[in-house]
């Protein structure tokens, strides 16, 4: 694909049972043109850790490790590709200027809030729409998730809202 398209490609590196490990993401982007980074979405900080450590210069790694983001900016990510971002731009944004800055205080307290805000979007099985649904409480009309994913149910826009009105969004 790399080869016919000319196009620089980023590994999504999320699906449980076809999950590449760090020495085989590694691999690939050495070997194969145009490769040129990865998506780590697995949810494993250690497995983000090692491939960290290992990246070369030129590879880029960014996290979809939501619950952790202050945590994979520390370990050097190069940004982050994530449903939390959308949920919360804002505070993600500060988060990320936070430890670019060496603010570890204000970090960690952004983290803990936006954790909240992630585990309020639990479960993820409709991820998309409480997303959406914390969007909608931003005044940002993001409309209504796909069929057949069901809306948010009403303890989890209460979460939402609750983790939001922590974070000062609503």
């Amino acid at each position: 694909m790399a080869e016919e398209t000319g196009q620089k490609i980023i590994i999504y590196n999320v699906v449980p049972w076809t999950y590449l490990s760090p020495d085989l993401l590694l691999r690939i982007m050495e070997e194969v043109p145009n490769v040129i980074g990865v998506k780590q979405s697995a949810g494993d900080l250690k497995l983000f850790a090692d491939l960290m450590m290992d990246a070369k210069p030129g590879n880029l790694i960014f996290s979809a490790v939501d619950a952790l983001m202050y945590s994979s900016y520390c370990l050097g990510a190069h940004g982050s590709i994530a449903a939390i971002l959308a949920a919360a731009p804002g505070p993600s944004v500060a988060l990320w200027d936070a430890v670019q800055n060496n603010d570890h205080t204000t970090g960690h307290d952004l983290h803990v809030k936006l954790l909240r805000t992630w585990n309020a979007m639990l479960p993820h099985d409709n991820l998309p729409a409480a997303t959406k649904h914390a969007q909608h409480l931003q005044g940002i009309d993001a409309g209504l998730p796909r069929q057949p994913m069901a809306t948010v149910n009403s303890d989890q826009a209460q979460a939402i809202e609750m983790a939001l009105k922590g974070l000062e969004l609503v």
